[in-house]
């Protein structure tokens, strides 16, 4: 019988990858923590429902969302991890209002910004979740504050995300390069299984919420109302597993403003952001119908905007068609 050769391990593939590259000093680090906690968190969600931790906690986020028991666990599981690798000064994430420091020495030159359990709503119906990462590096000689996260996408230095289903997928955004690693449940070692991830030119699918067509402006509902008639409707309610269907297989993900939230839903540095940065890197593109996701500049921590990501060419015929 033939036997299966090893696959390279997200430890071994993140230090050939930056090996000796200054830009990327203690990058492996931060991944790798990254990792870790994902690890952890993968634990609590298959075990969820044995260990009683289904439900919320009964507060409300900032937000204005339900925090459910499981995104409060994954927020401190993430922050320990990322505290503990020595390499963060500052970490933001949904479910805190404001920035985290973790670190004022030389040696901690990233900031991540994070949403640590995408989808949570979704975890009482064992539908895919996960979680998503932005890094980007701390300017020399910049102190540590809130405003200092406040980076536009396109200074971000790599970002990762996490997904919670029928395996536990890690995807690595770095250096204009995407690799998946999936997680060996006999070794707990994440293993390179997606090797220079792009996305299909063959745009096959579209991912939109479309309960709430009706509050779309017109001109969405006419790029959706074409789009259901070349592309099949794949949607999950779960931004990451979305966004993770449409890598690999070819499509757009839309969630426009609409009369009640024109700002949009989704947030920026923690979703839209790095996940637009993973776009990119993997040859699709990101938008907010107007404008490249990348190049917002930040106000706020917590700032939403509308979301259009995937195949590119897609996209920006999406945006050509928003304009008219």
């Amino acid at each position: 019988m033939t036997q299966t050769q090893p696959q390279q391990g997200l430890n071994r593939f993140m230090d050939s990858l930056l090996a000796d590259d200054s830009r990327y000093d203690g990058l492996d680090l931060v991944v790798t923590a990254i990792a870790d906690g994902v690890r952890d968190v993968n634990n609590k969600v298959q075990a969820a429902a044995i260990a009683d931790v289904l439900g919320t906690t009964g507060e409300v986020n900032v937000q204005g969302e339900i925090v459910q028991i499981l995104d409060q666990a994954s927020s401190d599981t993430f922050v320990d991890a990322l505290r503990d690798c020595g390499r963060v000064a500052a970490v933001g994430s949904e479910e805190i209002t404001e920035g985290t420091v973790i670190g004022d020495s030389p040696l901690h030159n990233y900031f991540v910004l994070m949403d640590p359990l995408d989808g949570s709503s979704n975890i009482d119906v064992a539908v895919s979740i996960g979680s998503i990462f932005g890094i980007w590096s701390r300017p020399p000689d910049v102190s540590v504050t809130e405003d200092s996260l406040l980076q536009p996408g396109n200074k971000q230095v790599a970002a990762v995300y996490a997904v919670y289903g029928s395996s536990t997928v890690l995807v690595v955004a770095v250096d204009g390069k995407v690799n998946g690693f999936t997680l060996n449940i006999a070794t707990s070692e994440f293993e390179l299984t997606h090797k220079d991830l792009r996305i299909p030119e063959k745009c096959e699918y579209y991912s939109a919420p479309e309960h709430n067509y009706k509050n779309w402006p017109t001109a969405m509902q006419e790029v959706v109302d074409g789009l259901r008639d070349t592309h099949s409707l794949r949607y999950v309610g779960s931004l990451v597993a979305d966004f993770h269907r449409n890598l690999l297989k070819g499509g757009i993900f839309l969630y426009p403003g609409d009369d009640k939230s024109p700002e949009g839903k989704l947030r920026l540095m923690y979703e839209a952001n790095p996940l637009g940065y993973v776009a990119e890197q993997a040859g699709g593109a990101v938008s907010n119908g107007s404008q490249r996701i990348l190049d917002i500049v930040p106000t706020k921590l917590h700032q939403r905007v509308p979301l259009i990501v995937g195949n590119a060419n897609t996209v920006v015929d999406t945006i050509e068609k928003l304009k008219k």
